[in-house]
Parts: C-alpha cells; sequence; structure tokens
C-alpha cells in the first residue's frame, strides 16, 4: 500500500502532470502517449469503480443555455460523462436559469467573447443562440481550435455557412449542426427505397410546414427601453447588428421573423425536412431559385409592405442537376404558412401525407410512385412508400427511443474525443461537409424571398418590384449572375467587434 501511495504521489506532484493541466484540453484528448503513459495506476484505484478520470472527459462550455441550448448542453454532457466548465447566456433569468442549475459549479458569463479568451481548457463548445450569432460564435471559437455543436440553420447567411464549412476543415475542428431529426435511424429506410430504385426516374421534392407560428409578416414593433427585463444584455444580445433601443418581445423566441436575427420558417425548420430529399438523392448546391410571398392588406389595393421582416406565406422552388442517385434534374417545392400541396390520387385520401394534422411534411415524387415522410420534424411519422401498382410499404416499427436526440449530441462528443477525420468524426450525419451546402440550400430559400420584396422609383410615380424573376445561382462562386442587386443577401454588414 505504502508503495501504491508513492506512486500517487509522483504522478499528482509530477511536471508532466502540470504541463498537462496547463495545455489545451483537446490536444491533451489527442495525445495518446501523454495518456497512456498517465494512466499507469488503474483509474478503479483514482476513483472507485466507474470512475471517469478527468483527462478521459470532454470539456465542454455553452454558448446559449437556455431554450434549445439547455438539452444541447444537457445531452452533450452524456448524463455527466463529459465535464461542463463555463455557460454563457445574455439572460440568465430565463430558461438558462435551467442549465445553471443542472451544472452549478460552471462559471457565467454574458460575452462568449471573453467566456473563450479567459477559459483555455474548453475543448468544444455548443451555440444555441438565435441565427444571428450562430455564424460570429462559431467563428470566434473555431479560430481558438475548439470544436463546435452549431444549432439550425448553421448560419444566419450563406456566406457565414461557406466560410464555417472552409474552417472547419482548415483548423480541424470536429462540427455538427443541430439538425438532429439527421441521426433518426428511419433516414435509412428512405435511403435504402431510393437506392433500390422502388421509385424509378425521381423528378420532383415537394415539401411544406405550418410555420411561422411566431408573429411574422406585420411590421416591426417600436423599439421601448422601459420594457427591457432588467436581467438581459440587449447590447450583447444584438451581437453583429447595429446598436439599437431594446425591441418588445424579441427575445426569447420573436427574433424568427425578423431578417437581422431570424431566418424565418426556413430557418426554423428547413435544415429538418429540406435535409432529408438533400441527402438521399446526393444533391448539391441549386441552380436557381423562384418565390412568390402571401400580400397582407391593412387597407384596399395597398399590399402593406415591411422588407425588414419575414413574410406571413411564402412558395419557393428551387432546380437542381442529376446526381448519382437522381439521373434526372429534380424540382424542390417549399411552402410555409400552411400551404400544403395537393393529395396525390396514388395515396389513400385518410392518409396523412405529413405527421399531426399533416403540418410539416416530404414527398419524394418518381416515376414508379411517391414517398411521403417527416421523420426529421418534432412529430416524426413513418417513411411510408406508395407505388403506381397499388403496393403500399412502411417500416413497420418506430425504433425505440435508447437516448435523447437519437444520440446527435454524444455522437458529436465522442467524435471530437476520437479527433478530427476519425471513423467517429466522419460518421457525424451534419458536420459541416455537409451541413455547409445543405444549410447554403436552405437558405437560397431566404435570398429569394428577400430579394422579391427589392423596389425602386420607376420614374413614374410607381414602385417597381424589379426583382420578381427566376434567380441564377452560380453555387461554387456564390452568386446571382442574372441580378447583381440580389447579391447583397449572399451575406451582411457586422459591428466592429462581431466580424465574420
Amino acid at each position: 500500500m505504502k508503495k501504491k501511495n508513492s506512486i500517487l504521489k509522483q504522478i499528482n506532484m509530477s511536471k508532466k502532470e502540470k504541463e498537462i493541466l496547463k495545455s489545451s484540453r483537446r490536444d491533451f484528448i489527442k495525445n495518446s502517449a501523454i495518456a497512456s503513459s498517465f494512466f499507469i495506476v488503474p483509474r478503479n484505484v483514482l476513483g472507485g469503480v466507474g470512475f471517469i478520470s478527468p483527462s478521459d472527459q470532454l470539456v465542454l462550455a455553452a454558448i446559449g443555455a437556455g431554450g434549445k441550448g439547455k438539452s444541447d448542453i444537457k445531452n452533450a454532457s452524456v448524463n455527466g460523462r463529459e465535464r461542463v466548465i463555463a455557460l454563457c447566456d445574455v439572460d440568465f433569468s430565463g430558461s438558462a436559469k435551467d442549465s445553471v442549475k443542472e451544472f452549478p459549479n460552471a462559471k457565467l458569463f454574458a460575452d462568449y467573447r471573453k467566456m473563450l479568451d479567459q477559459i483555455k481548457d474548453i475543448d468544444a463548445v455548443t451555440i444555441s443562440t438565435p441565427d444571428h450569432v450562430h455564424g460570429p460564435a462559431a467563428k470566434y471559437a473555431m479560430d481558438r481550435g475548439k470544436h463546435v455543436y452549431v444549432q439550425k440553420p448553421m448560419t444566419h447567411n450563406i456566406r457565414e455557412a461557406r466560410l464555417l464549412t472552409e474552417l472547419a476543415r482548415k483548423n480541424k475542428i470536429v462540427s455538427q449542426m443541430g439538425n438532429q431529426g439527421a441521426s433518426n435511424p428511419l433516414l435509412d429506410t428512405v435511403k435504402g427505397w431510393i437506392n433500390s430504385d422502388k421509385l424509378g426516374a425521381i423528378g420532383k421534392v415537394q415539401i411544406w410546414t405550418n410555420r411561422p407560428v411566431w408573429p411574422q409578416g406585420n411590421a416591426m414593433p417600436s423599439p421601448d427601453n422601459s420594457l427591457k427585463p432588467k436581467d438581459l444584455d440587449w447590447d450583447l444580445w444584438l451581437g453583429p447588428n447595429e446598436t439599437k433601443d431594446y425591441i418588445p418581445n424579441m427575445h426569447p423566441f420573436n427574433w424568427r421573423g425578423w431578417w437581422d436575427y431570424g431566418t424565418g420558417a426556413l430557418g426554423d425548420v428547413g435544415c429538418h425536412l429540406i435535409d432529408i430529399p438533400f441527402r438521399t438523392l446526393g444533391l448539391h448546391y441549386p441552380t436557381d431559385a423562384e418565390c412568390s410571398v402571401a400580400s397582407v392588406f391593412s387597407k384596399m389595393w395597398s399590399p402593406d409592405y415591411h422588407p425588414e421582416g419575414c413574410p406571413a406565406s411564402s412558395f419557393i422552388t428551387l432546380h437542381f442537376d442529376a446526381t448519382p442517385k437522381s439521373k434526372s434534374k429534380i424540382e424542390m417545392t417549399w411552402s410555409d404558412g400552411g400551404i400544403r400541396p395537393s393529395h396525390p390520387d396514388i395515396i389513400p385520401a385518410n392518409e396523412d401525407l405529413g405527421g399531426t394534422n399533416g403540418a410539416n411534411g416530404v414527398m419524394i415524387i418518381g416515376e414508379k410512385g411517391i414517398i411521403t415522410t417527416n421523420i426529421n420534424d418534432s412529430s416524426p411519422m413513418m417513411p411510408k412508400l406508395f407505388l403506381n401498382d397499388g403496393t403500399r410499404e412502411v417500416e413497420p416499427n418506430l425504433p425505440k427511443a435508447t437516448e435523447s436526440e437519437y444520440g446527435h449530441q454524444r455522437k458529436w462528443v465522442d467524435a471530437c474525443k476520437a479527433g478530427f477525420k476519425s471513423k467517429e468524426h466522419l460518421a457525424l450525419t451534419s458536420s459541416f461537409d455537409y451541413a455547409g451546402p445543405m444549410t447554403e440550400t436552405v437558405l437560397m430559400g431566404n435570398l429569394a424571398i428577400r430579394s422579391y420584396m427589392l423596389r425602386k422609383d420607376d420614374g413614374k410615380g410607381k414602385m417597381d418590384f424589379f426583382a420578381r424573376k427566376k434567380l441564377l445561382w452560380d453555387g461554387e462562386n456564390m452568386r446571382i449572375t442574372n441580378l447583381e442587386e440580389a447579391n447583397q443577401f449572399v451575406g451582411r454588414t457586422y459591428r466592429k467587434g462581431w466580424e465574420v
């Protein structure tokens, strides 16, 4: 026993250990040679049966600890298997207070920049803020070598998505976007039907949603600093946007309907629903985008005009070149605001097309039949295959959930610990190599919507909506080639200190 204590003392007091504790935790986890020399003593001697050595834990922090951030950081901790040492949120009086209770030893910050600059031991961060902060926060973390889990949509605009995708490769970052349905095993059923040519040539995809389910399509509320919650750091909440007075009810959820902060219905569920055909058909950048939006009339013959916000409803058409999985060109349509496609004749009239009350769904339409599903939505519907000859196939049983959100966060954590380009990393369903192009496709819909609202004086006293046309897209170079004015929506401007 005396010899064992001597060994323990040598380990605890060694110079090597002190150097390791000061070094990056990310580097430590990757350095298997150091790790193996450190574990000379059995773990049950160090901490009892089932003990997980601190050097075996991923050191985590959350940027955005309330709302979806609450479940993201909790799931990433894997029931306490990993170590959460810091939480960042601009308002700990809201749902973020639950994360504080969950991780009472975590240090609290309002500004993620201070958190990442002050705590060097962080290996990886979950980013679950409003959309406009995704890009700035992810880049700040990735520039410092931190692995990142970023809620959907991956970014607020197309340029940011491309930049983060390239930065993840350059800095060897293990990344994952938070569209957890991408890890749903039922996607394999859809893949199997398509890969076995059940549908034949596929020419069309229809996607729809009941979003928005928040205020959208009307005028921006007037600022009123007197209504600001006392614990909310509004300036930090604004992030890359220009300084302005507090806008009531923008925090914690209504930001989704305003272009400065959110990405509308597409940003909310597009990365769930569009993911299904994008993944299973092997799609890449669209070749064009076209849209129309609903008009709201507060007075006769004069539609309301609120270009600062997302519309009440929109219809978008995207086209894609053929791929190895889809031998012909694909037309994808998206409709939001509760507008649904017509019920196909080959699908019985009483069959649901998409989840609860058909609120959200996807139809993949081929020459031999139709697949309908919404497995990436919060109320998943089993994928169903309907063939022209009357055959109907459906997955017999929904796989029993063994962990939260199909293990989407846990798999990312395991990949972080295994390292960049490990088999665990390459197995992730939404690393930025995939999620980047898919997010760009989702955001192309928003580029079309914003362009649709562009107008100028026609010189005769009337406003000309000059951009209401099909927009031709050069995906590799991120440019609309037939309307220069539309390219302003590829990126955005940033307040000093928040640049991407």
